[in-house]
């Protein structure tokens, strides 16, 4: 008989395991969880032990995962999800719940919405440990691999075993700093100015500047920047102008004035920015998860009720 006890394996394993073939890398995995190196070392060297296999190999800088240990991928999500299933019961109390849990949204969502989000799960939660991650164009394998719980983002991804919700609807307005420059007041003023972007790492761009290059506007674009984020600082001190959600004004660009885009002939006004959450339908019916859901279209609420120059939508779908 051998000498292996398969008792050993446990949740945490198998989390950090798919982790481990997932990211492709000790690093990336013990950063996505949370933990050091030498913790995902040490337990990788436990589960070859348990599974009388390699599991991975070196391949140049990274590593790859055995033939034996990419079969085994599908049945540790399952017996993950068993083990979800089987804690969730009827019930849940968040004062005794204690959950760790996964986000992935991109700036814009994860600066408006989570921080809001962690401090109403710390005051009613024993515990609470929450992990973002960037979304960056979601994939359903985000969902489906379970390497986030709830993802937030504009472009929801397609799937029978997807499940999303529309949890607001934004739109574009001008950013400007009013200590340097007017607003634009008509089309002329806008288009003459010096104007500021965000391209993704991945060469997306926003919706809005998609429309203005496919009807052929060429604006007087001088600067891109990988996010919002980095808006800000180059915006402030300049005469240069932005055209943005309107939602970056309760953070990154709160401290900047902002106008509806000069351009009514090609109703750029009325495009519409959604922002959905997403899950895998494994959890559709789990009682915590359900209670998380719940408690973000809360926050979503909050921040709805914040005065602005055109009201938000909130609608479901």
């Amino acid at each position: 008989m051998s000498n292996f006890d398969h008792l050993e394996l446990d949740g945490h394993a198998l989390r950090l395991f798919l982790a481990v073939l997932e990211e492709g890398s000790v690093t990336a995995a013990a950063e996505r969880l949370g933990v050091t190196q030498s913790a995902v070392s040490h337990n990788l060297t436990k589960l070859r032990r348990i599974m009388r296999d390699p599991l991975f190999t070196k391949s140049g800088r990274g590593i790859v995962a055995t033939a034996h240990a990419q079969s085994l991928a599908e049945q540790a999500r399952f017996l993950l999800d068993q083990m979800q299933a089987f804690a969730s019961g009827a019930d849940f109390n968040p004062a005794d719940a204690r959950l760790s849990l996964t986000i992935a949204a991109n700036d814009l969502q994860r600066d408006l919405l989570l921080p809001s989000l962690f401090e109403s799960l710390e005051r009613q939660l024993a515990e609470i440990r929450m992990t973002v991650v960037p979304s960056l164009l979601p994939g359903p394998a985000l969902l489906r691999e379970n390497r986030c719980d709830l993802l937030i983002s504009p472009r929801p991804p397609e799937g029978v075993d997807i499940v999303q919700k529309r949890l607001l609807t934004d739109h574009y307005m001008v950013f400007f700093d009013p200590e340097m420059r007017a607003a634009p007041a008509n089309a002329d003023d806008y288009m003459s100015a010096r104007h500021i972007t965000v391209r993704y790492g991945n060469n997306r761009t926003l919706e809005f500047d998609d429309m203005l290059e496919n009807q052929g506007i060429d604006r007087n674009i001088v600067l891109r920047v990988p996010n919002f984020t980095a808006i800000a600082e180059f915006l402030r001190g300049s005469q240069m102008i932005a055209t943005l959600p309107s939602l970056l004004q309760q953070h990154a660009l709160r401290d900047f004035a902002r106008v509806p885009v000069p351009l009514d002939t090609l109703a750029v006004n009325t495009i519409d920015l959604p922002i959905y959450m997403c899950w895998h339908q494994r959890y559709q019916h789990d009682p915590s998860h359900r209670w998380l859901r719940s408690q973000l279209e809360d926050v979503v609420a909050a921040k709805l009720r914040t005065p602005s120059n055109r009201p938000l939508s909130q609608q479901t779908g």
